[in-house]
């Protein structure tokens, strides 16, 4: 999942930075105002996600593994204004989920962390729940985008997990 959420990222992000910035900010009378605020709302996702799983050191994430990220405060956080300065951060943490998922054992899956929301609810959650949330999160909000994409215009290409994640696939299984 790691591996795919990273592909469909760069694959969509390659079909947004062609677009203009009118088209970017342009209103789309979706979930959220724009592509930008897609955009900025999964990234928010990740990264309240990661920092809660970091907090407890989970899976080699500590911190300090996030402190070159900005901290996410409030699901309308707009990290940046311009795709291209956007791109990099999307990308960076997307290798950080990689790595994430690639030290997650079993025993970490089963483990709990409690945290507050973003609207002050203190939550106890098992990990395998919450890694599994970091997907379901992005998945959700991309299907949103790739429809406010194609009312655009917009050809993003193939997102079907078999076809797009290959890894682990055996011929005529």
């Amino acid at each position: 999942m790691a591996l795919y959420n990273k592909r469909i990222n760069d694959q969509l992000m390659t079909n947004c930075l062609a677009l203009s910035n009118e088209l970017l900010e342009k209103e789309t009378h979706s979930f959220f105002p724009n592509i930008m605020s897609y955009w900025n709302h999964i990234l928010f996702g990740d990264l309240i996600l990661l920092r809660r799983l970091a907090l407890n050191h989970i899976a080699g994430l500590t911190p300090q593994t996030l402190s070159a990220l900005p901290t996410p405060k409030s699901p309308q956080d707009i990290y940046c204004r311009k795709l291209s300065d956007f791109a990099h951060l999307r990308s960076q943490v997307d290798e950080l989920i990689i790595q994430y998922c690639t030290n997650l054992t079993d025993e970490n899956c089963e483990q709990f962390i409690s945290y507050t929301t973003t609207e002050g609810e203190s939550i106890t959650k098992v990990i395998a729940d919450l890694t599994q949330h970091i997907f379901n999160h992005q998945a959700h909000h991309r299907g949103q985008l790739t429809c406010v994409l194609s009312q655009f215009g917009v050809n993003y290409g193939c997102m079907d997990l078999p076809i797009i994640v290959s890894e682990g696939s055996r011929a005529n299984a």
